[in-house]
C-alpha cells in the first residue's frame, strides 16, 4: 500500500514530472507525438489502476492533476507542430499562376479593403516580387521560397533590406505559421511595393 494517494502532486511538482519526462532522449526522436501519446496512455492506465484505493477527495485531484498535465502537453505539442511547419513547410512564394504584378497588387488591395488581411499580405509580397521580375531587377526562380527572393531584393535594394526580410518573415508566417496578419502588416507590404516601384503613394 503507498503511503500517499497516486497521482496527487502538487503543482510545482506535476510540472518538475512533465519537464523531467519531456527531456528524456527518446523524446528527440522523429516520433515524438507517439511516445508523448504513449506516455499520456500509461500515466492513464497506472492512475486508473491505482484510483481503486483512493478516498473520492485524492481520485478528484488526481483527475485535476492529470487533466492539467494533459492540457499542457497538448500545448506543447501543438506549438512543435506549428513551429515545425513554420520552419520546414516551405514552399515556392510565387505559385505557377500566370499572373502579372498589376494583377496580384489589385487582388491584394480589394482583400485589404475586404478585411482578409491574410490574403492582402500574400499578395502584396507576390506582387513586389514579381513587379521586380519584370522589371528585371532580380531573377524570375519559379521555385524560389520568400526568403530567397528577399536575398535577391535585398541585393537590388539594400536600403530597404530590412523592410524586405521583416515583409517575406510575415509572408512565411502567415502563410505557414497559422499567424494572422494585420491591416497594418499588409498596408506596410503594399508601401513597400510602392517604394521599391518608386511610387509615393502609400496605402492606409
Amino acid at each position: 500500500m503507498l503511503a500517499d494517494p497516486p497521482l496527487d502532486p502538487t503543482g510545482d511538482e506535476a510540472r518538475s514530472l512533465l519537464r523531467r519526462e519531456l527531456a528524456r532522449p527518446e523524446y528527440h526522436d522523429a516520433n515524438v507525438i507517439d511516445r508523448i501519446e504513449n506516455w499520456i496512455q500509461r500515466r492513464f492506465e497506472d492512475g486508473v489502476g491505482a484510483a481503486q484505493d483512493v478516498p473520492p477527495i485524492g481520485t478528484f485531484a488526481a483527475i485535476v492533476v492529470a487533466l492539467l498535465i494533459v492540457t499542457g502537453i497538448v500545448m506543447l505539442v501543438s506549438r512543435a507542430r506549428r513551429t515545425a511547419r513554420a520552419r520546414t513547410d516551405r514552399t515556392p512564394a510565387l505559385t505557377g499562376e500566370v499572373v502579372s504584378a498589376a494583377e496580384l497588387r489589385a487582388r491584394a488591395e480589394a482583400a485589404l479593403a475586404a478585411g482578409r488581411f491574410d490574403d492582402a499580405l500574400v499578395d502584396a509580397y507576390r506582387a513586389l516580387a514579381v513587379r521586380q521580375v519584370e522589371r528585371g531587377r532580380i531573377e524570375d526562380l519559379p521555385q524560389a521560397t520568400a526568403h530567397e527572393l528577399a536575398a535577391g531584393l535585398g541585393a537590388e535594394f539594400p536600403a530597404q533590406r530590412h523592410l524586405i526580410r521583416t515583409s517575406a518573415d510575415l509572408f512565411d508566417e502567415v502563410l505557414y505559421g497559422d499567424h494572422p496578419a494585420t491591416r497594418a502588416q499588409a498596408a506596410d507590404v503594399l508601401a513597400l511595393d510602392d517604394e521599391l516601384s518608386g511610387r509615393r503613394e502609400r496605402v492606409r
